[in-house]
C-alpha cells in the first residue's frame, strides 16, 4: 500500500498521456509525437566521447562526491561565468544532481514541513506541486498575468505566512513567458522581504531566439543570499536521457539539500557528472546549432498554423508552443480528436495545473516536415469538433 500522501497525488497525467499513445500504437496507428518535451537530437560527440573516456575509467568503481564531482563544479561555475558573469565557488556554491526535476523535489523536501506553503506560478511544471503534497505541505498556484508573470500581490497573507519557498520558471514550460532582469529582481526582493527561499527553474536558459537571452537571478546583487538557480544539460545540450543538472547559489539552502541528499544516496553518477562538465565546458560551440535547430522548427510550426488561418504568436524562448484548445472541445477531448483522427499527441493543459486547463502544449521534438504535418492535423481536426466534443 502506498503512503496516505502519495496516495492522495492524482495519476500523473503524462501516465494518461502515455497510455492513450501506447494503445494507438499497439492499434497499428502511426503517430507525430509533439507531446513530451524529450529532445530528438544526438548526444554532442564531444560530451559522447568524455561518456566513454569516463566510463573506462577504473574511478567508477567507486562511489561519485556527495556534492559534486570537482570538474563539474569547475566547469559548471565557468559556464556560469561566461554565459551570465556570475561568480560562483565550484566546492560549496554547486551541487549535482540527477536531473532538475529531482533536484526541485528534493530541495522541497529538504525545506518544508508538514503544513508550510511552497509558493508556484498557476500554470506550472507538475513537479512543482506534487513535491510539496509528497512533502505534507500544500502547493499554492500564483495568478499570473497576460505576459505569464507572477502577481505576487494576489497571494493570501494566511498562504504568505506559512510559505518557506517561491519556484519560479523563465523561460516558462509550458507558457514559454520569459522575464527581465528586472522581473527577477522582484520576485528576489519579494522573497527577501518574506523571508523565503528564491528557486529559479532555469531549465531553458539557452534555447532563445531572435536574438534574446534569459537572464540568470544569481546576477543580482545578493542573490546567493537565498536563492538557488537549476541549469540542466537535457534540452540545451541534448543529453535528457543521461540525468545531470546543477544546481547552484546559495551555500546555506546546499548545505540543506546536501544533508538530505547524504541520508538518501550517494551522489549524482561520476559519468554523467563527465559529461555534464564536457557540456558545460564547450556550451558556446554545442549551444548555437542546437538552438539554430529550434528556431528553425519554431517558425516552421508556426508558419504552417498561420497558412491554416491561425494567429500564433512565435515564442522567443523554450522548445514550446502554448495554444488555446479549439471551441467545441475539452482538454481531454481535443487530445484523444487528435489522437483517434490524424494521430497527433499533444498535451493537455491541465497536465500544469487547473489553470492550464482549456490550453495545449505543443512540443518542438519532431523535424520541420513532421511538425508541418502535425500543423494541418490540428487545424483539420478544429474544423470538425463533433469528434473530439466537450462533455
Amino acid at each position: 500500500m502506498p503512503s496516505s500522501l502519495l496516495a492522495a497525488i492524482p495519476p500523473y497525467v503524462f501516465y494518461q498521456l502515455d497510455a492513450r499513445r501506447a494503445a494507438a500504437r499497439a492499434a497499428g496507428r502511426t503517430l507525430v509525437d509533439v507531446g513530451i518535451g524529450s529532445p530528438d537530437g544526438p548526444i554532442p560527440e564531444v560530451v559522447v566521447a568524455a561518456m566513454q573516456r569516463a566510463a573506462a575509467d577504473r574511478g567508477l568503481s567507486h562511489y561519485p562526491a556527495f556534492r559534486v564531482d570537482p570538474v563539474l563544479g569547475a566547469a559548471a561555475a565557468g559556464y556560469l561565468f561566461e554565459r551570465f558573469g556570475v561568480s560562483v565557488d565550484p566546492a560549496g556554491e554547486v551541487m549535482a544532481l540527477a536531473g532538475s526535476k529531482e533536484g526541485i523535489a528534493e530541495l522541497v523536501l529538504s525545506h518544508v514541513n508538514p503544513g508550510e506553503v511552497v509558493l508556484v506560478p498557476a500554470v506550472h511544471y507538475p513537479v512543482y506541486a506534487r513535491a510539496p503534497q509528497l512533502a505534507g505541505a500544500r502547493a499554492v498556484p500564483v495568478p499570473l498575468d497576460a505576459d505569464g508573470l507572477m502577481q505576487l500581490d494576489q497571494v493570501a497573507a494566511a498562504d504568505l505566512a506559512r510559505a518557506r519557498l517561491l519556484i519560479v520558471n523563465y523561460p516558462s514550460n509550458p507558457t514559454t513567458a520569459t522575464a527581465s532582469l528586472a522581473e527577477l529582481g522582484r520576485l528576489l526582493a519579494f522573497a527577501e522581504a518574506h523571508d523565503l527561499v528564491l528557486v529559479s527553474d532555469l531549465a531553458y536558459s539557452e534555447l532563445g531566439f531572435d536574438g534574446y537571452a534569459a537572464p540568470s537571478v544569481l546576477q543580482l546583487p545578493g542573490a546567493t543570499r537565498r536563492a538557488v538557480e537549476l541549469h540542466t544539460c537535457s534540452k540545451s545540450f541534448n543529453m535528457a536521457g543521461v540525468r545531470i543538472a546543477v544546481m547552484a547559489g546559495s551555500r546555506a539552502v546546499l548545505d540543506t539539500l546536501d544533508a538530505y541528499r547524504s541520508n538518501i544516496g550517494y551522489g549524482v553518477s561520476t559519468l554523467a557528472q563527465h559529461a555534464g562538465a564536457t557540456a558545460f565546458a564547450h556550451a558556446a560551440a554545442i549551444v548555437p546549432p542546437i538552438v539554430a535547430e529550434y528556431r528553425r522548427r519554431r517558425d516552421a510550426l508556426v508558419a504552417a498554423l498561420r497558412r491554416g488561418g491561425w494567429a500564433v504568436e512565435a515564442p522567443r524562448a523554450s522548445m514550446y508552443l502554448w495554444l488555446p484548445v479549439p471551441a467545441g472541445f475539452d482538454d481531454w477531448g481535443w487530445v484523444d480528436a487528435l489522437i483517434a483522427g490524424p494521430g497527433v499527441v499533444v498535451t493537455p493543459g491541465l497536465a500544469f495545473g487547473e489553470a492550464g486547463r482549456g490550453r495545449y502544449r505543443v512540443s518542438l521534438v519532431q523535424p520541420p516536415d513532421r511538425l508541418e504535418l502535425a500543423a494541418a492535423g490540428l487545424v483539420a481536426t478544429a474544423a470538425a469538433p463533433a469528434v473530439g466534443a466537450a462533455g
